[in-house]
């Protein structure tokens, strides 16, 4: 009975190692997909209605992304996916290089988004503490988020600006804690499914934090 289980525990644990192992391999891909696609973006100049219209196309391809998640086709289209949010930040990167220390921002705020990420990842691997607790608060946060933004778009409030990406900052630790958590704990076993909401985690986080070292560093 204890050998049973000893075999069913050593099973279950490498599942979720082969897990990590393709989610992390093919989110490190994205996310160097994504960033050549901005780089590319940036450096043709595209438009705000251009970086608007491509946001838009990638809502449609996260849906389709993860309806296809199961099949073979989904590694192809979270690649399209990855690509196309990426090239969508071109007039979001341009604004920041226009600024005097534009560059370093964009740097500080990859830097930050990488070391948060590594470590509330690890903190999450490494403890296996679950953090399905989270769900109603991310879900209601989110929510907050996202009918704050709407409205801010009519008031054009720079303190709520200020706030907002503050919100999402937090709520983005939050959810790299809560995804990664779901990975370990077998709450997610499709790895294209799990690196599509690490992707968004990282790639939010990466907006939320370019944006208030910006406000703070406007001139």
């Amino acid at each position: 009975m204890n050998q049973h289980a000893t075999y069913s525990i050593s099973a279950s644990t490498e599942v979720v190692n082969k897990m990590l192992r393709n989610t992390y391999m093919l989110l490190a891909m994205t996310l160097a997909f994504s960033a050549v696609c901005a780089a590319v973006a940036t450096a043709i100049g595209i438009s705000p209605i251009a970086s608007l219209v491509l946001s838009i196309g990638g809502l449609v391809l996260l849906f389709v992304t993860l309806k296809k998640a199961d099949s073979a086709a989904g590694l192809a289209w979270i690649f399209a996916f990855t690509g196309v949010e990426g090239a969508s930040l071109g007039h979001l990167l341009n604004t920041y290089l226009g600024m005097n220390n534009g560059p370093m921002l964009i740097m500080q705020a990859l830097g930050l988004t990488a070391a948060i990420f590594v470590s509330l990842s690890a903190y999450a691997v490494t403890t296996k503490k679950d953090f399905s607790f989270m769900r109603g608060f991310l879900i209601a946060g989110l929510v907050v988020v996202i009918v704050a933004a709407i409205i801010n778009i009519f008031l054009g409030n720079s303190v709520v600006f200020m706030a907002l990406n503050a919100g999402i900052a937090l709520l983005m630790t939050g959810f790299i804690l809560f995804d990664t958590s779901r990975i370990v704990n077998g709450g997610e076993t499709n790895y294209i499914r799990a690196t599509i909401s690490l992707y968004l985690d990282f790639l939010n986080l990466f907006i939320a934090i370019l944006n208030l070292l910006g406000i703070n560093n406007d001139d």
